[in-house]
């Protein structure tokens, strides 16, 4: 983001955008928020989380990816968490989380027997791009998007069963959702909102400082 600090600390609507992913959870039938965290981490504890009664509690294990990130969590809040306890992955960068979302979310995958994510049907055209021999971005063919569909967070499964995925996986693992399917699951898509957007570039603080106020 380019802004002298790490993203998840940058302010919206008063808070740190970190602060609102946590609210977000919180608001519903959430025991416990575990927020990992770079080691070296030294803002978290500059900000005021009392809000939320003890239920936030930070995890110094964070890794270079989002896989090693989770799956250290995952390990070092194993001594509070059952192996069959559901476990919400939720992306600080998505602040606006609505909570009708969360919900639905946790009464669809409580009931589901492999669990699910948040997700959005593809309402564009798709396009699989190539470059030509001057490297130039090209069109090469339209996806059929009635097919396709957005991921978002929280993604909900059993934390035994997304640590072993997470902790066996091979290749490239961009969600918790592709490391369950390389098990030979199928994760339920839940249907979410445009709301839930995830903050990457500059114009993303705007629209969400916007969805927050205006709640």
């Amino acid at each position: 983001m380019a802004r002298g600090r790490p993203k998840q600390y940058l302010s919206l609507a008063g808070r740190p955008m970190l602060w609102h992913a946590v609210r977000a959870l919180c608001a519903a039938d959430v025991v416990n928020v575990f927020v990992v965290l770079a080691p070296q981490d030294g803002e978290f504890s500059r900000h005021d989380w009392s809000e939320f009664g003890g239920r936030v509690e930070p995890l110094f294990c964070g890794g270079a990816t989002r896989r090693d990130s989770v799956y250290n969590g995952l390990v070092a809040a194993s001594a509070a968490v059952d192996v069959d306890d559901w476990m919400l992955v939720h992306d600080a960068a998505r602040p606006c989380l609505p909570r009708a979302d969360l919900e639905a979310l946790i009464a669809e995958c409580s009931a589901d027997s492999v669990g699910g994510i948040l997700a959005l049907p593809v309402a564009d055209t798709v396009k699989r791009a190539g470059k030509d021999e001057a490297g130039v971005h090209r069109v090469t063919t339209t996806e059929d998007r009635a097919q396709l569909w957005l991921a978002q967070t929280p993604q909900m499964f059993r934390a035994g069963l997304l640590a072993q995925a997470l902790r066996d996986a091979t290749g490239p693992i961009t969600d918790e959702s592709s490391a369950i399917e390389r098990l030979g699951l199928r994760p339920r898509l839940v249907t979410g909102s445009r709301e839930n957007l995830k903050v990457t570039f500059a114009e993303d603080f705007a629209i969400a400082e916007a969805i927050l106020r205006n709640r």
